[in-house]
C-alpha cells in the first residue's frame, strides 16, 4: 500500500502543477472553458490526494498525520479542499489561479520529507490524534484560502476597470466578507484544535498545557484572527487593513507549522 501511496502521491504532484499552468492559462487567454478544466484537474487530483492518504493509513496501520510529510501533504489536501469549496461556492476561478501555487509549494514540502514510517511513540497513541490533527489541517486550509483572498483583495484596485477582471472577481465589500467567512471557519478549527491538543496533553503528560513552542505559537496564532474577527464585528473594521491582517496571520500560521519545528524543537517537534 505504501508504494502506491508513493506513485498516487507522484501522480498529485503532477495534476496539481497541470493544474496550476491550467489556471495560468486562463487568466492568460480568458476563456472559461480553460478555467472548467483546471477546476476539473484539481478535483480530480483532491480525489486521488484522498486516496494517497487513504493508502499510506493503511499501510501505515494508524492516522497518515504522525509526521512533516504526513501533515505537509495533508496541508495541501486541506488547501486544496477549502479552495475549491470556495472556487465553486462562489463560481470563483480567479481564487484557484492564485491558490493553486501555494498548494503546490505545500506539497512540494512534502515532497522533500522523509516517507519513511516509524512506530508512533507512546504519547500519540490516541483516539485523540484523529481530533487533533484533522481540525488542525481544516484550519490551516481555510486561513490559507483567507491569505489567497487577501492577495487577492490588495491587488483588485490595479485590476479595476479591466472586463476580464471586472466579471470574475468579485467587488472588493464581496472579496472581504469572502475573506471574512474563510478566517471564521479557519479560527473555529483553530479553537477545536486547542481544545482537542489541550485535553489529550492532559491525558498524554499530566498538564493540559506546557508553554511548548508549538502550543504558544498556535494560541499567537489564536489571537490574531480572534482579534481581526473582534476588530470587524466591534468596529466594522475592512478593506486594505482587513486584508493585510488577515495576511500576517497566515504567516504565522506558516511560521507555527515549520518555523517552531525547525527553529524552537519541543515536545511537538515530531509533527
Amino acid at each position: 500500500m505504501l508504494q502506491v501511496e508513493n506513485t498516487l502521491f507522484t501522480i498529485v504532484m503532477v495534476i496539481y502543477f497541470a493544474a496550476m499552468i491550467l489556471y495560468f492559462a486562463f487568466i492568460t487567454v480568458k476563456k472559461d472553458g480553460v478555467a472548467r478544466l483546471a477546476v476539473a484537474l484539481q478535483i480530480a487530483g483532491l480525489a486521488l490526494h484522498t486516496a494517497a492518504l487513504v493508502c499510506r493509513g493503511i499501510g501505515a496501520g494508524r492516522l497518515p498525520l504522525t509526521n512533516q510529510y504526513e501533515f505537509a501533504t495533508s496541508f495541501a489536501w486541506g488547501l486544496c479542499l477549502v479552495s475549491l469549496v470556495f472556487v465553486l461556492r462562489f463560481k470563483f476561478p480567479v481564487l484557484g489561479a492564485f491558490a493553486a501555487p501555494v498548494i503546490f509549494l505545500i506539497i512540494g514540502y512534502a515532497a522533500m520529507q522523509s516517507r519513511e514510517v516509524r512506530q508512533l511513540m507512546p504519547a500519540l497513541r490516541s483516539n485523540w490524534l484523529g481530533f487533533h490533527v484533522s481540525t488542525a489541517i481544516i484550519s490551516y486550509g481555510a486561513f490559507g484560502v483567507s491569505f489567497v483572498l487577501s492577495v487577492i483583495f490588495l491587488l483588485r484596485e490595479r485590476m479595476k476597470g479591466r472586463p476580464f477582471w471586472d466579471r470574475h472577481i468579485p467587488g472588493r465589500e464581496k472579496l472581504d466578507v469572502i475573506s471574512y467567512r474563510s478566517v471564521s471557519l479557519g479560527l473555529l478549527f483553530l479553537t477545536f484544535t486547542i481544545l482537542t491538543g489541550a485535553i489529550w496533553a492532559e491525558r498524554a503528560w499530566g498538564s493540559y498545557w506546557s508553554w511548548d513552542p508549538k502550543e504558544t505559537w498556535s494560541l499567537v496564532t489564536w489571537i490574531i484572527y480572534a482579534a481581526y474577527l473582534h476588530l470587524r464585528i466591534r468596529r466594522g473594521w475592512q478593506g486594505r487593513s482587513a486584508a493585510i491582517f488577515a495576511a500576517v496571520g497566515f504567516v504565522c500560521v506558516i511560521f507555527t507549522y515549520i518555523g517552531v519545528n525547525t527553529l524552537l524543537p519541543g515536545i511537538h517537534s515530531y509533527a
